[in-house]
């Protein structure tokens, strides 16, 4: 099975979903939970920051650096911290893409440094979260087969923790040819 870096094409596709009442409720909860991680990420590393500024370091201080930086690596922490991440309506992948997005973010101002460092998100009106597609080893590459997200047929996809969501758009070009398709990171907003 290929990879996405040994694929020659990268598309973006963008789709219309028609979500249900629940649907829509599911969407804002992960939206919630991705700004609040982000967030929360944004906050530890303040913290650690103004901390780290001391010179004298004392127990206290010690230890609430080493709580800090556990809470930070480790998403098991961090949903025992933010009780509400552990709603089982909330999909794994939001919590870790927000997380990636934040690391993401630190790169690039390593290496751009115009772009400043990474600030809270505000809520806003849009909703928005990530997840991904999984695929196993031995399966084909296979838009119809994935795990997680798949098109279920050119106008429905699955989602995880959504389910099947009735979908419009420019999509059924570029799933004519689904011969060499995988799915990456899909947003849903």
């Amino acid at each position: 099975m290929k990879k996405m870096k040994d694929l020659k094409y990268h598309y973006g596709l963008k789709v219309r979903i028609y979500p249900n009442s629940v649907q829509k409720k599911i969407i804002k909860l992960n939206s919630d939970a991705s700004r609040a991680v982000y967030n929360e990420m944004v906050g530890i590393n303040l913290e650690l920051f103004r901390l780290k500024q001391v010179n004298l370091y004392i127990d206290t201080i010690v230890m609430r650096i080493n709580q800090l930086e556990k809470r930070r690596s480790q998403t098991k922490h961090l949903k025992n911290y933010l009780l509400y991440l552990n709603d089982p309506r909330i999909d794994s992948n939001t919590v870790a893409n927000a997380k990636q997005n934040y690391s993401t973010a630190w790169k690039n101002w390593k290496k751009v440094h115009r772009a400043g460092t990474p600030n809270f998100h505000k809520k806003s009106y849009r909703e928005s979260y990530q997840t991904n597609a999984h695929y196993s080893k031995d399966s084909a590459m296979d838009i119809f087969s994935s795990t997680g997200v798949r098109f279920l047929d050119l106008n429905h996809i699955q989602l995880p923790k959504l389910g099947r969501l009735r979908i419009s758009g420019s999509h059924k070009r570029i799933l004519a040819n689904k011969n060499d398709i995988r799915l990456g990171t899909v947003t849903v907003s």
